[in-house]
């Protein structure tokens, strides 16, 4: 096997974990009635604690560093309350009250809340591939949650909330921890904020009272920590070795795909022709971020030309 093939394996395998357990979440709210706040309390600790232990026997020196900067401890805290534990929360709740795909579909607004946000910082008007990427989110969420009838919400306004917080978190997990990134390896930031982020939601989680869960009920909650955090984060960073970030980006698309196909075969989800196509502009979203930045520029059009 190639570096490259080997990229595109490890690019592909983390969405498609992350989607499976997207499907896995909404089977436990449906058929087990397993509290939200519960299993977000116990992935984060659990899925933190394991990548902090993993970190430990790889290096074990780095692992502590950040802890000995009252700077860096703050920016982890910040990234582990205001980054790592939204996301992980509102997508969840996003999944309560909606379905799997709408859920991680709606996560993939977060490059708009990004642009939104760099436009405002930089007080300057978003370029002209951002507009566009603006227009195809806002028009792919409005078929999204109306299935295209004007007036009619085919979503609850609950799963819409969440699922556009999800966003919204996606993007301050992604904008949070640029700083502490660029010093620390990723997996050992990303440890630790699971971790002081599960540590502070705990008493919210109420850990101590266990739901009375089937044996399925365990399987399932075992894969969200290890396959759908643990390993599926583990191989998302191992693309990274082999493929450009922007490859990367286009390929986590395979995780609403997965979320879809399980969750209509396993979960008899309905999705309309409506849905797809707005899922189809939403996630249309990272590909076109991922396109060079004037290619919409008439100065580079020109300049093909020649």
């Amino acid at each position: 096997m190639t570096d490259k093939q080997k990229g595109f394996f490890y690019a592909i395998m983390g969405p498609v974990l992350w989607g499976f357990s997207g499907s896995i979440a909404q089977y436990l709210f449906t058929e087990e009635s397993i509290p939200t706040q519960w299993i977000v309390g116990i992935r984060l600790i659990f899925a933190g604690l394991m990548l902090v232990i993993w970190c430990y026997f790889v290096d074990s020196k780095e692992l502590f560093a950040i802890l000995k900067k009252p700077r860096y401890v703050v920016q982890l805290l910040a990234f582990g309350l205001l980054g790592m534990l939204p996301a992980q929360y509102t997508y969840f709740m996003a999944i309560k009250y909606g379905n799997a795909p709408t859920a991680t579909v709606l996560q993939f607004l977060g490059p708009l809340f990004i642009i939104l946000y760099l436009s405002l910082r930089q007080l300057q008007w978003p370029r002209r591939i951002d507009i566009v990427s603006i227009v195809l989110a806002l028009f792919g969420t409005f078929l999204l949650v109306t299935h295209g009838h004007i007036g009619q919400l085919m979503l609850s306004p609950a799963a819409i909330f969440w699922g556009v917080c999800a966003g919204l978190s996606q993007a301050s997990y992604t904008l949070l921890p640029r700083e502490l990134l660029k010093r620390f390896d990723a997996r050992i930031v990303t440890g630790w904020s699971m971790l002081l982020g599960g540590i502070v939601f705990a008493p919210f989680a109420d850990l101590t009272n266990v739901p009375a869960l089937t044996g399925t009920a365990w399987i399932s909650i075992i894969f969200i920590i290890t396959g759908g955090t643990m390993f599926s984060y583990l191989f998302y960073l191992q693309s990274l070795n082999y493929l450009t970030p922007s490859t990367t980006g286009m390929l986590s698309a395979f995780e609403p795909l997965t979320a879809t196909i399980l969750a209509v075969t396993l979960l008899n989800t309905k999705v309309s022709g409506a849905e797809l196509i707005g899922a189809l502009l939403i996630l249309g979203i990272t590909f076109l971020q991922a396109l060079p930045p004037d290619l919409f520029s008439l100065k580079f059009r020109y300049k093909n030309r020649d």
